[in-house]
């Protein structure tokens, strides 16, 4: 019988750029053709998003910046410019191959046993830009990967697209049990934020953030015991309620996100019966799962942190501790939502900062457009201390 898959090496990147929450809300609400009521929406957004920095690769932003023709953001008169799609996208092409390089790197570099000549997969996974050849490609050139290793991009799913490249992973190990699965997750969310009176687009604003992850799944018996998660299960379901709420589409000056007010409260009302399933084959029928202590099932929680309004929701419904949703919020406050990288963050930092111990289960949960709920259950493995 096979080993089952394991996630390891899991690495994390951001921009050198940095966005203070209270610096990047002043210069939102400063422009000139927002009215009075849009302002106070933009202070309101940006000061209760649970956001105290996030990272960007516009440097403009920067205050050390003092560039002659910006694309961005003039720090001299203070205006945010709108540049077209596809300047904005030239900018991710340039900028995003360099982070997914960096990501991919990092997590080889952290692993003892997996070099460039052991991986047979790669999954790049990004909604924020498109260029062929892509992130895979780079990757394999850029890191020295065999010319046969078999690539996957999965482009424009939103904030839950890493959730279905770790399955895919798993799927892969389970097909060939010497398969090394290379999964890489870079967003660069700040090139399509707008300045905007409509409530939407400035919850948006005062959200997304640039950065990426990766780690390796493979089911090979490898000699360094290291701490690593075991993929048991995923499941996907849809609140198709949801489906205008949470939309990703392409205008003539970028991407456009819709994130309406109502998502929190859609996601609440249906994370009980999106659960229900993943917990199934160990509760029993799935009638017995029991609502009020689903807290209760599995150790610890790695919520995608779409904002401090869904993480407040989901911890009601699922009577979650605080401790247990401490990792999503403090993803949240330093780094601000990645897209489909931040639920990778938050199980990077389970494993590094929450004191995990083998045996351990971790339900991680992501949400994005549709409405779609990707969930998984894993299991930690970690080295036995003597």
């Amino acid at each position: 019988m096979s080993r089952p898959p394991v996630l390891r090496s899991l690495q994390t990147v951001v921009p050198d750029t940095v966005l203070r929450q209270d610096g990047i809300r002043d210069i939102f609400a400063a422009q000139r053709d927002l009215g009075r009521l849009a302002q106070r929406i933009v202070a309101t957004s940006f000061n209760v998003s649970g956001i105290d920095t996030r990272h960007t690769v516009i440097d403009e932003f920067s205050p050390e910046s003092d560039t002659p023709e910006p694309l961005f953001y003039d720090r001299r008169t203070g205006a945010l410019l709108e540049p077209g799609t596809k300047a904005r996208n030239e900018v991710y092409a340039r900028e995003a191959g360099r982070l997914f390089v960096d990501a991919a790197r990092r997590s080889l570099d952290a692993d003892p046993d997996i070099a460039a000549a052991d991986v047979t997969h790669v999954i790049t996974v990004s909604c924020t830009g498109f260029h062929a050849p892509g992130p895979d490609y780079e990757i394999v050139r850029a890191l020295g990967l065999s010319d046969g290793v078999q690539r996957y991009h999965l482009g424009f799913m939103g904030c839950y697209a890493s959730m279905p490249a770790l399955r895919a992973a798993a799927q892969f190990c389970a097909a060939d049990e010497n398969a090394v699965v290379l999964i890489v997750s870079v967003e660069l969310c700040t090139l399509h934020l707008r300045s905007s009176e409509d409530p939407d687009t400035i919850v948006s604003t005062s959200l997304f953030a640039d950065g990426g992850a990766a780690g390796i799944v493979t089911a090979r018996d490898l000699p360094t015991p290291v701490t690593a998660l075991r993929l048991d299960r995923f499941h996907t379901a849809i609140a198709p309620e949801g489906e205008s709420s949470m939309a990703w589409t392409i205008g003539d000056t970028g991407f456009e996100m819709i994130l309406a007010a109502t998502v929190p409260h859609i996601i609440g009302d249906a994370i009980i019966g999106a659960l229900r399933p993943l917990f199934a084959p160990e509760s029993g029928p799935a009638a017995a799962f029991d609502d009020d202590a689903v807290g209760d099932a599995v150790e610890h929680w790695a919520i995608h942190p779409g904002g401090r309004s869904i993480l407040d929701r989901i911890q009601e419904k699922l009577h979650l501790s605080d401790s247990q949703l401490r990792p999503a919020r403090e993803v949240l406050r330093e780094n601000g939502n990645m897209s489909s990288a931040t639920v990778l963050f938050v199980l990077k930092r389970i494993l590094d900062e929450e004191g995990v111990r083998p045996g351990e289960r971790v339900s991680a949960m992501a949400f994005g457009p549709g409405l779609t709920a990707e969930s998984a259950l894993m299991t930690v493995v970690a080295p036995v201390a003597p």
